[in-house]
């Protein structure tokens, strides 16, 4: 089984938040590979992983990390390969990472998911997938149609909740 989905988390104090994404993509049964790497701390492995990410069949690649979150736009500045950001609060409450990865310069895009979005960033990715691969797509239209029945199960809940000026 090879990967077709890279998480990339800048340490490993990231994996709590990022086995959300993990976890997704076994529901779905994506292949993926998780890793850390750090734009400041090992560059070198930085840029061969994104120089060597499109060859080894990655389609879509996470990159969480938190303060100066650089990881995302520099994987991105190296490979066509799309990169989804995912900002990790560890300060500012996450502004300073979310800025970091939303204000890419021009051609050199990160999407970029909520801060600790580490589970709508593997949606996103699923649905980058989907555009070429119909199983996947079978799959996250499942997924999102399971959301929909949460939310019709909650209002049958919600009807047995009783108030005095409740009115349904």
């Amino acid at each position: 089984m090879k990967p077709i989905v890279s998480i990339i988390m800048g340490s490993t104090s990231d994996l709590p938040l990022m086995q959300k994404a993990a976890e997704f993509f076994d529901q779905l049964q994506i292949p993926f590979e998780m890793l850390a790497l750090s734009a400041h701390r090992t560059p070198r492995e930085v840029e061969k992983f994104a120089s060597e990410a499109k060859g080894r069949g990655i389609k879509v690649i996470i990159a969480a990390a938190g303060m100066a979150a650089h990881l995302g736009g520099v994987i991105a500045a190296i490979t066509p390969v799309p990169v989804i950001g995912v900002p990790i609060k560890s300060s500012f409450e996450g502004l300073d990472s979310l800025l970091a990865i939303v204000q890419m310069p021009p051609g050199i895009p990160v999407a970029t998911v909520a801060v600790n979005g580490a589970l709508n960033a593997a949606v996103l990715a699923a649905q980058i997938i989907a555009v070429g691969d119909e199983k996947v797509a079978e799959a996250v239209e499942g997924y999102k149609a399971g959301l929909a029945q949460k939310i019709v199960k909650a209002n049958e809940s919600l009807a047995e909740v009783k108030f005095a000026f409740k009115t349904n």
